[in-house]
């Protein structure tokens, strides 16, 4: 006989109510229900506003929730505010990142997606505060350094905690005390060096945007790697596309397309940033006659898309969703009452994924 829909919600009540809060898989395996069953009910109780839901994990009203990492409980009614940049995938990963320990946290979440505009974070951010947001995780676009140095005063005076995702306060600025979580790029750099070195490669082209902090980075990053590396015999640095940065000038070289400046070095490798400039560079080897990987290896940095192409992009992997995550446990421990000691200077490494894009030469014959 089939159990009354009534009798097994309070039985999910009863259950919940006994420990704060339970994983929806575990829960439906305890009473003997479908995964499915069991989150339709969720829903209608959350509705009737009896339970809190999040990201897989039920919530009841009536009791504090553990936080994670902190062993603090975390106020009833804390909202957080994140702000990103519109059309950025790889900060939407860190965002869905943080989104997973925010709701587990019993958290409200406001999303607010800046435009492409200079100085655009601000007015959201107040809003944001006039809403009554008590904390923040940010990720300013940042174009040049002139608009990120626009930001540090306002950003130093805000006073409720804030945390940077993917972005590095410069040393000795004024946001040098603010917490942030970031990839540790200069070893992403280093990754893709040394595995193209690995292979027999010694000319590379570095093709890297330069319209954020973090392609500022990388290009810096394979500049010092590649000068000091014993193996490296030429190399360069251009755009990865015409609208890949905002700041120069750049000479003639610097704005070359891959395919010419791979020609001119001599190059048999090439590094390029972001994801979408690299699957196009692939095709425009291809308009020339180059092939990938029988006559240039190819890897990508960031792999959102990489691995889509025709061709799998061998591609250095941020921890886009860990960046998020981490930058959430760090704002849940100061909303919990840790706002005062250390400021948190997290770096986190990237991996290297190898695909189908490069292959092994013979440093003699190239």
């Amino acid at each position: 006989m089939r159990e009354p829909v009534d009798l097994r919600r309070q039985r999910i009540l009863a259950a919940v109510e006994a420990r704060g809060k339970a994983r929806v898989r575990d829960l439906a395996a305890e009473l003997q229900v479908s995964v499915v069953t069991l989150r339709r009910d969720v829903e209608e109780l959350t509705r009737e506003g009896r339970l809190r839901r999040g990201h897989g994990v039920v919530h009841t009203t009536t009791s504090a929730q553990e936080l994670p990492s902190s062993g603090a409980a975390q106020p009833e009614g804390d909202r957080v505010a994140l702000v990103v940049p519109e059309r950025h995938s790889y900060l939407y990963e860190a965002l869905h990142g943080a989104r997973t320990v925010l709701e587990e946290a019993g958290v409200r979440i406001a999303l607010h997606i800046a435009p492409q505009v200079a100085g655009a974070e601000r007015p959201l951010v107040e809003r944001a505060l006039a809403d009554g947001a008590r904390g923040l995780l940010l990720a300013p676009r940042w174009r040049t350094p002139a608009v990120e140095q626009a930001d540090y005063g306002w950003l130093a005076a805000l006073e409720v905690p804030a945390v940077l995702m993917e972005r590095r306060p410069r040393p000795g600025s004024a946001l040098h005390a603010l917490d942030s979580v970031c990839s540790d790029h200069w070893y992403g750099a280093h990754l893709a060096v040394e595995h193209l070195v690995g292979l027999g490669h010694r000319r590379i082209v570095f093709a890297t945007r330069d319209d954020s902090p973090t392609a500022r980075t990388l290009r810096a990053a394979f500049t010092e790697i590649a000068a000091a590396h014993p193996l490296v015999e030429e190399w360069a640095w251009a755009l990865s596309s015409p609208a890949a940065g905002h700041a120069g000038p750049y000479t003639d070289q610097e704005t070359a397309d891959v395919p010419a400046l791979l020609r001119k070095l001599g190059a048999t490798a090439a590094v390029v940033h972001g994801d979408v400039d690299a699957l196009m560079a692939v095709q425009q080897l291809a308009e020339h006659d180059v092939r990938v990987p029988e006559d240039c290896s190819m890897v990508a940095y960031d792999d959102v898309v990489a691995g889509l192409g025709a061709i799998p992009l061998t591609a250095v992997t941020p921890p886009k969703a860990e960046v998020g995550r981490v930058a959430a446990q760090v704002l849940l421990q100061r909303l919990a009452g840790a706002r005062e000691g250390s400021v948190r200077r997290v770096e986190l490494l990237p991996a290297l994924t190898v695909r189908g894009s490069t292959r092994t030469v013979d440093p003699h014959t190239v």
